[in-house]
């Protein structure tokens, strides 16, 4: 029997349970397990600016996680190898030098990963097959009840549709054992030959939650979530907040780098139900895996349209403030400290932040997503840039009055103020409620009001008096 070698592209699927990628019909001899962190990330965000795609934050989360997989890797006689460079490139070297019978890859919504793909696929070696397949989602091409191009316009068409007509499957077990290493290097650079900053960057221990990479980590939150703090039974009630550590389920930067399926989790769900009922929360874990799944298929059907078509405009002054947390209305600040400081901000929050640079400041949506492109550690291609359109009402499901009043949301979701003074400590020498959310008017001598575009201000005047209404 002639021996052979395959090779395992990983991207955004770093775990060893339900991963298609590590299941074979045909098992191969020898497996080589690669990953390439494309130098593009470590490149500047926008042009004329030394801050990388890549931020600290984001690339320390991956180490952990590839550490991780590399762990569950060597327990299974597997390795893993890291590289840095053009991922295409790294994978037609290692295609070639090994003589390779199979390059398996999971499809990636981002276009930038999608271009890598479709190059390696042209330029392997006619031995070679390029084994291309659906991992990691909710359903496949094949089970949805329309074709890819029929997509539903709209997120709630979208849900009716699926839940009407589709099963979510079972995730698929970690193999127990894994071809052996080839004759090939083996290993990955130190994460402070990559990047020093992130290397030493810590989150602010404000913050209340320690993320840890990979796929243990992960596995661990989701049951503590469910079961110890009893997430099944909370989730609708306080997914909105805040401040502390369970508020939200938290599971997205592990979903994000797939040291987590959405399937594992639906699993998860399904066994806290069978024990507990199932109920409105549980019920909502799910739907916000659905509103993933949504953003995934829609990035695959729209490719480069996704990211806009219009020139990016450059970072402007108000762009900049908002950025560096300066704006001076302290419940976008608040969170933009939290996501610079964390890497990682609730759903709420990101809402305000993003609607209120989009609509407020008449900044281009695009340099809000690709800040938290550089920030987020729980950046998704799909949904960040499926998001951001959404508040900035462009794309799919446009509507242009999309507009979050942010005082007003700071009156509701943080009435007493805590969450700013959390972050803004200069907040804890006003009282508790409107005078922090609006210190230009509680201590007009200390505090400059919000910056507003000129135009937008006599809509700001309106905004701060009907926020002030709410708490009389």
């Amino acid at each position: 029997m002639n021996s052979t070698t395959d090779i395992v592209w990983l991207q955004d699927d770093l775990r060893v349970a339900d991963n298609s990628l590590l299941h074979f019909t045909s098992p191969p001899t020898y497996l080589l397990c690669l990953y390439v962190l494309d130098k593009k990330w470590l490149e500047p965000l926008v042009e004329g600016e030394q801050t990388p795609r890549l931020g600290a934050a984001r690339l320390r989360f991956l180490w952990q996680s590839l550490m991780a997989l590399r762990g569950e890797l060597l327990q299974r006689g597997s390795d893993l190898l890291v590289r840095i460079g053009n991922p295409s490139d790294v994978v037609i070297e290692f295609a070639s030098s090994l003589n390779v019978r199979r390059v398996h890859v999971s499809e990636h919504p981002g276009v930038e990963e999608a271009q890598h793909i479709e190059s390696v696929a042209k330029r392997l070696d006619s031995q070679t097959e390029l084994m291309c397949v659906e991992n990691g989602r909710l359903f496949s091409r094949q089970t949805l009840p329309f074709e890819p191009h029929e997509l539903p316009e709209s997120f709630s068409a979208f849900r009716r549709c699926v839940e009407r007509e589709c099963t979510i499957t079972s995730s698929l077990p970690a193999p127990v054992t894994l071809p052996p290493w080839p004759e090939a290097p083996r290993g990955f650079p130190p994460l402070k030959a990559v990047c020093e900053h992130s290397a030493t960057w810590q989150p602010d221990e404000r913050q209340g939650f320690d993320y840890l990479g990979g796929e243990s980590a992960a596995h661990a939150r989701l049951k503590d979530y469910l079961w110890h703090q009893k997430g099944g039974e909370t989730y609708k009630k306080t997914r909105n907040g805040l401040l502390g550590a369970s508020f939200s389920t938290r599971m997205s930067p592990w979903l994000a780098r797939g040291c987590l399926s959405a399937c594992q989790v639906n699993d998860a769900v399904k066994a806290w139900e069978a024990e507990h009922g199932s109920n409105e929360s549980s019920y909502w874990i799910v739907f916000e895996l659905l509103w993933r799944e949504y953003f995934i298929h829609a990035a695959l059907l729209e490719g480069a349209k996704m990211y806009g078509s219009r020139q990016l405009t450059k970072p402007c002054d108000a762009f900049n403030l908002w950025r560096n947390a300066e704006t001076g209305l302290p419940f976008v600040d608040a969170a933009m400290v939290e996501l610079r400081e964390t890497g990682w901000i609730s759903n709420r929050a990101r809402q305000n932040v993003a609607s209120f640079l989009v609509k407020d400041l008449n900044v281009d949506w695009r340099l809000g997503a690709l800040w938290f492109e550089h920030c987020l550690i729980d950046y998704d291609v799909a949904s960040n840039w499926g998001n951001w359109r959404y508040i900035a009402g462009v794309g799919r499901d446009p509507r242009q009055d999309r507009y979050f009043n942010v005082l007003k949301q700071a009156g509701h979701y943080d009435p007493k103020g805590l969450y700013v003074a959390h972050w803004l400590s200069h907040l804890k020498e006003l009282p508790e409620g409107l005078e922090r959310h609006q210190p230009w008017r509680a201590a007009p001598a200390t505090f400059s009001a919000p910056y507003v575009e000129p135009e937008q201000w006599q809509r700001w005047l309106i905004a701060s008096n009907e926020a002030q209404e709410t708490y009389e």
